[in-house]
């Protein structure tokens, strides 16, 4: 049996899969597996039937890089018969197999759950994503599997093989526990590549930084109304960064949590992301200004919060973002000059007339996401 194994430092108490913030990792090569002692052969293979990267633990007190993982929750493991079909529907919706949703399935699930617990250490995202559980399991039948946005054009060719090889729709296709140990990029010394990752996280506050002021307080608007759940993942990495639990991060705790996600920003690149993210400009970023820039964007997506955030700027209802509307919401937070709004409407009015309707400001919001960046979940 193959486990995932971070070389990071493991954080007692805590599942594995919260440990770095946003569930992936700076470097391929930091993922390694180990072998359960003793010839499979002779054992009865046993599917846990809910692998997940918090049932994946560290041994408290040990924070070696070949500290010991133990898996947990095994309550709906069943041992696997030869030749038995199971029908239950089990495990969690992001980890589901898609032949577990045609209730007709054997061993081959875990495999699967695997490649999803591997694919969210390399991008920080799951494979299969929607706003409800319905979505992701028709997402998961569909079987798409996004390798063309960052980082996956920054993994190796032999990383993306093995999670294809995993995430094999046909279970009589899909590779097999004893081919993942063997393959190329998990043996030690293989093909892992040792090339820095960009963090997800990084790379959606760089995003951040160079969006328009409009865009920075409409992100704000809805950060304030995302579900506690939409938000988990974030909410993790906040805590860990914000070391002083003062519920704010400074300049220090930035730079510190960045470099822990790998990044090797100047200390004027930092200042420049800090700069950005602290929408209200009082020195720190507080959670829902750390939210606001590190969100996933295909939050914007949802019709529904896209039109709060255009509400929350049409103060008066009648359809349109005007000048004195704009004036009043950046005068709020002491973003606006006279420069700025006049920039902004210039950049979003596409139709000339001198305000913002609807279409013009979700054109706005939408514009430079992609349908799968990097997410925190």
């Amino acid at each position: 049996m193959g486990v995932c194994v971070s070389k990071g430092k493991l954080v007692e108490g805590r599942s594995n899969g919260n440990r770095s913030g946003d569930g992936r990792h700076s470097q391929e090569s930091q993922i390694i597996y180990t072998k359960s002692p003793g010839p499979a052969s002779q054992l009865p293979f046993m599917s846990p039937r809910r692998v997940r990267s918090d049932t994946i633990l560290g041994v408290p007190s040990v924070c070696s890089e070949k500290a010991l993982l133990k898996a947990t929750d095994f309550g709906l493991s069943v041992f696997i018969d030869q030749g038995k079909v199971y029908r239950d529907i089990v495990g969690s919706a992001y980890y589901v197999a898609p032949e577990v949703l045609r209730r007709k399935y054997g061993k081959e699930i875990d495999i699967w759950s695997a490649g999803v617990i591997l694919y969210i250490l390399l991008s920080g995202v799951p494979p299969f994503w929607a706003e409800t559980e319905k979505g992701i399991f028709d997402a998961v039948l569909k079987g798409d599997i996004d390798f063309e946005s960052e980082p996956w054009p920054k993994i190796s060719n032999s990383g993306k093989d093995l999670v294809r090889k995993m995430l094999t729709q046909d279970p009589k296709k899909r590779i097999t526990s004893a081919q993942v140990l063997d393959h190329p990029w998990l043996r030690e010394g293989g093909e892992a590549s040792d090339k820095p990752i960009d963090s997800a996280v990084l790379s959606r506050m760089k995003q951040f930084r160079a969006m328009n002021k409009l865009k920075k307080l409409a992100l704000k608007v809805i950060a304030e109304n995302l579900s506690a759940e939409e938000i988990q993942g974030l909410k993790s990495m906040f805590t860990n960064m914000d070391t002083d639990n003062s519920g704010t991060i400074t300049y220090e705790e930035l730079k510190t949590g960045l470099a822990r996600l790998g990044s090797k920003l100047t200390e004027a690149e930092v200042k420049q992301l800090m700069e950005a993210a602290d929408v209200d400009g009082n020195g720190t970023i507080d959670y829902i200004e750390f939210i606001t820039a590190t969100m996933h964007r295909y939050k914007l997506d949802r019709d529904e919060h896209l039109y709060k955030a255009f509400q929350h700027f049409d103060t008066d209802n009648s359809g349109y973002i005007t000048r004195d509307e704009l004036e009043a919401a950046m005068q709020k937070y002491g973003m606006g000059d006279a420069a700025t709004i006049k920039e902004i409407i210039s950049e979003v009015d596409s139709d000339n007339d001198g305000k913002i309707n609807y279409d013009e400001f979700c054109a706005m919001m939408r514009s430079g996401s992609t349908q799968q960046q990097g997410k925190l979940f």
